[in-house]
C-alpha cells in the first residue's frame, strides 16, 4: 500500500544553453525536484483476524535516498492494539536507494473489530503517513457440551499465606549469627591483645613499639615522617610514664629542660650525653614531622638505636620504687580502670537511650504519638485492623462478608415449635457483645412464604441486645443497598455495657443490617468501644463489604 510517491527527475547530461532570468528559474526549479529525490511508504500486516491475545505482525516498508535520515514511529502508537516487541530495522541498499523494513508485534486481549491508526514516517524533512488497517479479534470459543461437570469442592483450611517464611528465615539467621560471632571473636582477641599489651610494664610495651617500627618498614617506603614520628612517641610516652608525666605534651626544649632538673636533683641518675643524644633526635624527628626533612637511612636507624639506648639507661637510672610504691601504683591503676570501665558502661548506656529516644521521636512526629504507643504497645484492634482478613459466605441464604478472623457457628438448636415455622436458623460470631468488638452474623430461613417486616426485626434485636445485658440503647434507622441491589434496613446507634474485667459501664456503638431475601432474613450486627480509635474504621469495613449472593 503506498501513500505517496514522488518519482525521481531524470535530468539529461546535456542541457540547452539558457541565458537570462528565465533560463537560471528553470534550473532552479530543475534542481529543487532532484534535491527532493524519490521517496515510498507502505505498511502491511500478516493477518487480519486473529485471536484474543494472539500476534500480529505490523511490516513498514521505506524506500528513500541514502542521503535522507528515516526515523520510524515507537512507543504507543498503535492504540487500540498493543506494542509487544519492536524488532531492528533491516537495511537492504540497492544504487543510491535504501529500502528499509522495520516490524513490529501487535496484540488485543479483548474481542472486536479495531482499526489500527495511520503511522508517521519521518523522511528528511517530510513527513509521510501509512494507510489505516482493520483487524478482528474473535473470543476464544468453548464448547459447553464437551465439558465435563463437576461438583463443587468443600471448603479447605489453607495457609494465609502462600510465602512460607518461616522456612527461609534461618537461612539468614543462621548465616548472620555466624558473622556476628565471628566479628565478635575478631575483635575480642584484638582487645584482649591490647589490654594485654596495656598491662605490660613501660619499659616492655616501649621495647614491643620499638620492635614495631622496625617491622613495618618504613624507612623502605620513605615515610620519615611517621617513622620519626612513631620513634619520638615511643621515647615521650616511656619518659611521660616513667619520669615526667607532661612529657607527651611538652616541646623538645621542654622536656630536656625538666630532665636535667631531675638530673639535677638525684631523681634521675642519667649523664650528660645521654641527654645530648636524645635531644639530637628529638630535634631531627621534629624536622622530619614539621619540616618534611628526610635523613639517611643510616642516620635514621642510628637513631632509633639511640632512642633504644636512652629508654635502657633511662630504666636503670631510676631508683627501684619501695613497696608502699608499688602498693599505691597498684590501687591507683585500679581505680583508674574502674573509672574507665564506668565510663564506658555510662557512655554506652547513654549513646543507646539517645539512639532509642531520637528514633521514638522521629516515629512519633511522623506516625504519631498513639499509633507508636499502640505499635510498641500493642493495642487488640490495631492487630484485627493490619490482619489478613478472609472473605467468606455464612448460613441459608447466604450472607458474604470479609472479617479480620473467622466467625464461628453458635450452634442453636430449634424447638418443636420453631421448626413449624423455620427451616433453619444458623449464627456465626466473633468475640462476645460485652468485649471489646464483636461481629455477628445471623441467617433465618422460613418453611413457608413470609413477609418480613424489618421494622419488627429491629425491636427484636434491641431486645436481645438488652438480653445480653447493654443498656440505654439507642438507635437510628436508614434504607440501605448493597453494591449487588440488596435492600435493606441499616441500624446504627449507641449503648451501655459493663466492662467483664473493670465491671464498669463502657460506653459502646453498633452497626446492623437487617435483609429480607431470598424468602428469608439475614442480620449482620458489629459492636465496639465508642473509644477505641481503630473499631470505627474496621466495622465500617465489615459493613461495606456485605453482600448476598444472587441479589438483583
Amino acid at each position: 500500500m503506498k501513500n505517496y510517491e514522488l518519482q525521481r527527475i531524470k535530468i539529461r547530461n546535456s542541457i540547452p544553453p539558457l541565458k537570462g532570468v528565465r533560463g537560471m528559474l528553470l534550473i532552479s526549479f530543475l534542481l529543487l525536484f532532484v534535491e527532493m529525490s524519490f521517496a515510498q511508504v507502505s505498511a502491511t500486516i500478516d493477518s487480519t483476524s486473529i485471536q484474543i491475545g494472539e500476534e500480529i505482525r505490523y511490516k513498514v516498508q521505506v524506500e528513500a535516498d541514502a542521503s535522507q535520515i528515516v526515523v520510524f514511529p515507537e512507543g504507543q502508537t498503535f492504540t487500540p492494539l498493543e506494542v509487544i516487541e519492536s524488532y531492528k530495522i533491516d537495511t537492504v541498499k540497492k544504487a543510491e536507494i535504501l529500502a528499509l523494513t522495520k516490524e513490529y508485534a501487535l496484540t488485543q486481549f479483548d474481542s472486536g473489530r479495531y482499526v489500527i491508526p495511520q503511522q508517521k514516517v519521518r523522511i528528511g524533512d517530510r513527513v509521510l503517513y501509512t494507510d489505516s488497517l482493520t483487524v478482528e479479534v474473535r473470543d476464544v470459543p468453548v464448547d459447553t457440551t464437551q465439558q465435563k461437570m463437576f461438583e463443587i469442592k468443600p471448603l479447605v483450611d489453607v495457609d494465609a499465606s502462600s510465602f512460607n517464611w518461616r522456612a527461609y528465615i534461618w537461612w539468614i539467621i543462621i548465616p548472620v549469627l555466624l558473622l556476628g560471632l565471628i566479628a565478635f571473636f575478631v575483635f575480642r582477641k584484638k582487645k584482649k591483645k591490647k589490654k594485654k599489651e596495656e598491662e605490660l610494664p613501660p619499659y616492655e610495651r616501649a621495647m614491643l613499639a620499638l620492635k614495631r617500627i622496625d617491622e613495618s618498614h618504613l624507612l623502605e617506603k620513605e615515610s620519615h615522617k611517621e617513622y620519626y614520628s612513631q620513634l619520638s612517641e615511643t621515647a615521650r610516652r616511656y619518659i611521660d610514664e616513667e619520669v615526667y608525666d607532661h612529657a607527651l605534651e611538652s616541646t623538645t626544649d621542654e622536656l630536656i629542660i625538666r630532665l636535667d632538673e631531675e638530673i639535677k636533683s638525684g631523681s634521675l641518675d642519667l649523664d650528660r650525653q645521654t641527654i645530648e643524644e636524645l635531644k639530637n633526635v628529638l630535634k631531627t624527628a621534629d624536622m622530619a614531622k614539621f619540616a618534611r626533612s628526610k635523613p639517611d637511612v643510616g642516620t635514621a636507624k642510628a637513631d632509633r638505636n639511640v632512642i633504644e639506648r636512652v629508654i635502657t639507661q633511662t630504666k636503670e637510672a631510676i631508683p627501684e620504687p619501695t613497696e608502699e610504691e608499688l602498693l599505691a601504683d597498684e590501687e591507683y591503676r585500679r581505680i583508674v580502670a574502674e573509672k574507665k570501665r564506668r565510663k564506658k558502661i555510662i557512655i554506652g548506656s547513654l549513646a543507646a537511650v539517645a539512639v532509642v529516644a531520637i528514633t521514638l521521636i522521629a516515629f512519633i512526629a511522623i506516625k504519631g504519638y498513639d499509633l507508636v504507643k499502640d505499635t510498641l504497645l500493642g493495642h487488640p484492634t490495631k492487630e484485627l485492623a493490619e490482619s489478613e482478613w478472609i472473605t467468606s459466605a455464612y448460613g441459608a441464604p447466604p450472607v458474604t462478608i470479609s472479617t479480620p478472623k473467622v466467625l464461628l457457628r453458635n450452634n442453636f438448636k430449634l424447638t418443636e415449635e420453631q421448626k413449624q415455622v423455620l427451616k433453619g436458623n444458623e449464627t456465626f460470631v466473633y468475640g462476645s457483645l460485652l468485649g471489646d468488638f464483636y461481629i455477628s452474623v445471623s441467617t433465618v430461613s422460613f418453611n413457608q412464604k413470609t413477609e418480613m417486616d424489618l421494622e419488627k426485626a429491629v425491636e427484636g434485636a434491641i431486645g436481645g441486645m438488652e438480653s445480653q445485658g447493654a443498656k440505654n440503647i439507642t438507635f437510628k434507622t436508614d434504607k440501605y443497598q448493597t453494591l449487588g441491589g440488596a435492600d435493606g434496613l441499616k441500624v446504627y446507634g449507641s449503648m451501655e455495657k459493663e466492662n467483664p474485667l473493670s465491671k464498669k459501664m463502657q460506653k459502646g456503638d453498633y452497626f446492623m443490617l437487617n435483609f429480607a431475601e431470598k424468602g428469608g432474613f439475614q442480620q449482620i450486627m458489629v459492636v465496639y468501644n465508642s473509644d477505641d480509635r481503630y473499631a470505627k474504621d474496621i466495622a465500617e469495613r465489615i459493613i461495606n463489604s456485605v453482600e448476598l449472593r444472587n441479589a438483583k
